[in-house]
């Protein structure tokens, strides 16, 4: 008998493999393409060969998103074995992979499927679903995870920092921080999503005082109350392990993570940042999660 919520999200949610296993959390590779190669992100290539051969490469790593057919399949699966599906994706204003998802709910032809557009997109879409997950094991139903998933979604934040903004730039999803081009040279810009876009925040002079800016935005934003927190890096560990210093008070779970190939396609190599949301709305209840690869 079918019973409980399955939960469904995409590759750029960077889930490490094995957690979403462990928590039974399906996922939906999407697809990048470097030297005319195509691979299934997180599924043909790891995030540490990706950045390998990324370096390495003359041409341009490009994205797709996945098939209607793909996702229905997975819906298919899910719905063997579970009454309803909730289904969360990245901003529908950065790709088309929600619209995807929505057509593939339509092939089942069930209304047991709920496609959410989350509006965020790697570190914050991978809170949401892990607090979606945990909400599924209290035994709610589809729409009562959402009511509970409306104030963490209201409340999630996510700073990041990149080496450059010509990744996004040429991928098209710069959005609103067009207005952090130019200027000064040897400057790291500091980017947030809003609205479902790339945003800007605001530029610093180095590295260094990049990452201590993040830091104290995090701080500064729910003063005093723990946090779950998401830090993800895309080939810059040294980045990743600076900002775990800089959280406090401790998280009440925090996991750190590689920036799977799809994300890193667009963000660029040298990207440092963290999602996070006050642990009082809803607690993960996941410890600490280290640098994890997604093999």
């Amino acid at each position: 008998m079918n019973s409980g919520v399955g939960l469904l999200t995409d590759s750029t949610a960077d889930l490490p493999s094995h957690l979403a296993e462990a928590l039974g959390i399906a996922v939906v590779p999407l697809t990048v393409t470097l030297d005319g190669q195509s691979y299934l992100d997180g599924v043909d290539l790891t995030a540490a060969d990706f950045y390998l051969r990324l370096r390495s490469s003359s041409g341009v790593a490009t994205t797709s998103q996945p098939s209607p057919a793909r996702f229905a399949e997975a819906y298919e699966r899910l719905l063997e074995h579970h009454s309803e599906v909730v289904s969360l994706h990245l901003s529908s204003r950065l790709s088309g992979t929600f619209a995807a998802a929505q057509q593939g709910a339509e092939m089942v032809g069930s209304n047991r499927v709920m496609v959410v557009d989350s509006a965020q997109v790697s570190m914050p879409l991978a809170l949401l679903v892990l607090a979606a997950q945990r909400l599924a094991q209290e035994g709610l139903d589809a729409p009562q995870i959402l009511q509970r998933l409306a104030p963490v979604r209201a409340a999630v934040h996510v700073y990041f920092m990149v080496a450059t903004l010509q990744h996004l730039l040429r991928g098209g999803r710069i959005g609103r921080a067009t207005a952090l081009l130019g200027g000064v040279l040897q400057v790291r810009p500091l980017l947030t999503i809003e609205e479902g876009v790339v945003a800007p925040l605001e530029r610093v002079r180095t590295s260094e005082r990049a990452l201590s800016r993040l830091g104290e935005l995090a701080r500064a934003a729910f003063p005093d109350r723990p946090l779950c927190a998401i830090i993800g890096q895309a080939d810059a560990e040294e980045a990743a392990e600076r900002l775990m210093r800089e959280l406090d008070p401790s998280p009440e779970s925090l996991i750190v993570l590689p920036l799977g190939p799809v994300v890193g396609a667009h963000a660029g190599p040298g990207t440092a940042g963290l999602g996070f949301y006050p642990a009082d709305l809803l607690p993960l209840g996941l410890g600490h999660v280290g640098l994890a690869s997604r093999a």
